[in-house]
């Protein structure tokens, strides 16, 4: 029997939720309607789900919602224009552009075209210049800072505390090692090329592991401790078709003091933190206007 405590993500996203809609009347108070641009090119169903995800939850908040879509045969010189165009329309706070882009595309040359100041989700390189150098420029990306707000709302502490990232994407591995530094913690970060012994020795002597290698089911016992805090972001399907993570959840239930669930954990909480982002954004435009 399992003696993990779960960690769910909606009632961290529903908490957040509350704080946007408060945050949201205050700004439509002052004249200032909140806007997100999601940019998507062509019909990924993962896009597709993201996107109708995160307009649930900008309904919720009172956040307004401009779509623009491409088929996947757009050039990049029309998606560049795109891009040109909402960086400088006034009334458009944030861009989401969702990812992957087509192969013809060159996606790392296009998100650098993205604003930072109006890149939500942490992609450009002026965003992420702002995540290491701990700088209010643009914005970390959303589900490494989910993790940090999953972390604040259970109360778990990172100062003083071993953490183990495996993972060292720059969606989530790099900016959550950062945020934990910024937390006082003592960080390894894990990858691809860690040697198997290294890797089970760091997983095994953390207090909180935050999973993002992007392979259903890869991390079990032998990587793992006794009484961790541990954070699942992967977002993978099994053999039998079913959502999982990137840890074998069965097995480290077993043995966790705390773990989230995939799905219903981390992923539960990234729409609530891109809704945040274009308030603070938008709020930033109010604050500008009345200078």
């Amino acid at each position: 029997m399992s003696t993990a405590k779960r960690l769910t993500g909606k009632p961290v996203a529903d908490q957040m939720t509350a704080v946007n809609q408060e945050e949201a009347y205050r700004l439509r108070q002052r004249g200032i309607i909140p806007l997100l641009a999601i940019i998507r090119v062509g019909e990924d169903p993962g896009d597709i789900s993201y996107e109708k995800g995160a307009v649930k939850r900008a309904q919720m908040t009172g956040v307004e919602i401009r779509h623009v879509r491409f088929d996947e045969n757009v050039t990049q010189r029309e998606l560049l224009e795109a891009i040109h165009s909402l960086n400088e329309d006034d009334k458009v706070d944030g861009i989401l552009l969702l990812r992957p882009l087509p192969h013809h595309i060159n996606e790392k040359y296009v998100c650098e075209q993205l604003s930072p100041a109006k890149d939500m989700d942490g992609i450009t390189s002026g965003s992420m210049a702002g995540v290491f150098m701990d700088t209010d420029v643009g914005y970390p990306p959303c589900t490494a800072q989910a993790c940090m707000d999953m972390l604040d709302y259970y109360g778990i502490d990172l100062e003083g505390k071993k953490v183990t990232i495996m993972g060292r994407s720059l969606v989530i591995g790099k900016p959550a090692a950062m945020m934990a530094m910024r937390r006082n913690a003592t960080v390894t970060v894990l990858h691809s090329r860690t040697s198997r012994e290294d890797f089970a020795r760091a997983g095994q002597t953390a207090d909180v592991v935050i999973a993002a290698m992007g392979r259903a089911k890869m991390v079990g016992e032998d990587q793992l401790g006794n009484d961790q805090v541990i954070l699942d972001v992967g977002i993978n399907v099994d053999e039998d078709g079913s959502l999982c993570g990137d840890i074998d959840y069965g097995t480290a239930e077993q043995s966790a003091a705390m773990i989230t669930p995939v799905p219903g954990g981390v992923g539960s909480v990234t729409t609530a933190v891109l809704m945040k982002h274009v308030l603070q954004a938008a709020s930033r435009r109010a604050d500008a206007r009345q200078v």
